[in-house]
């Protein structure tokens, strides 16, 4: 990513944080919500372009900039501790997924019967724990690196993982929705190769967050993407291998 197309990044959280929309900002500067959006999701515009924004939103350039150097201390996992404490309260665990999910506080609200007392408290927490900073009447912003990721095997992968049954509970018939399942035989190059093109493909799912999180929440579905590649052979099938056969 170029150093422009991070400076639009952190401009976009710093909009988010700010509880400033598409909307609102094309109206301050005379432009439509719809070109605001594309020129956002392609991570380019003028420099005269990008101080009338500020101006407009009276954020300074510093800010951003400083915000680079904030990117280097932000958390790329929680600690086991940590994790065991969000796993163990489900309406921390709610709220944690929320914020991941690029909730404001009042899309929380709104979709989830907790108590403002209640949901102040808790962000609080998730403050305390480095996943957020708490801002001025209830803002947030996230304070995790874009390669955040659960502990592998941890207690919160181990809570989705209980779940799976529940995820493949369902058809995937619906508009957006799709289940893929393939088997073939690959050399390991091919599997290490394989397993660098889902990283990828994960990360684009997690890019396609953030260019929707100005979309009203109304307008957003909770969407899960389950990745996953091992060598496997079925029992059924591994019953009839031959003996001194490679497994």
């Amino acid at each position: 990513m170029t150093q422009t197309a991070k400076l639009i990044e952190q401009l976009k959280r710093e909009l988010k944080a700010r509880g400033l929309t598409y909307a609102e900002l094309a109206r301050r500067i005379g432009m439509s919500e719809t070109s605001i959006k594309r020129m956002l999701a392609s991570r380019n515009m003028s420099l005269e372009r990008l101080d009338q924004i500020l101006q407009a939103t009276q954020i300074e350039l510093t800010e951003l900039m400083g915000a680079f150097d904030r990117e280097q201390a932000r958390i790329s996992q929680l600690t086991l501790k940590q994790e065991e404490a969000v796993v163990n309260d489900p309406k921390l665990f709610l709220v944690a997924v929320c914020t991941l999910n690029l909730l404001s506080y009042e899309e929380i609200l709104e979709a989830y019967e907790l108590s403002e007392p209640e949901l102040v408290g808790l962000l609080a927490r998730l403050d305390r724990m480095g996943l957020i900073e708490l801002l001025p009447n209830n803002r947030f912003r996230l304070k995790i690196a874009r390669t955040f990721s659960w502990l592998p095997n941890g207690p919160i992968a181990q809570a989705f993982k209980n779940n799976v049954p529940e995820f493949f509970a369902n058809p995937f018939a619906a508009q957006g929705e799709a289940l893929l399942f393939v088997n073939a035989r690959l050399s390991l190059a091919s599997r290490l190769a394989l397993v660098e093109k889902l990283k990828r493909l994960a990360r684009e799912f997690s890019e396609q967050q953030h260019e929707d999180d100005h979309t009203n929440a109304a307008h957003r579905e909770e969407v899960s993407l389950l990745l996953a590649t091992r060598t496997w052979h079925m029992k059924a099938m591994a019953t009839y291998r031959r003996k001194g056969t490679k497994k």
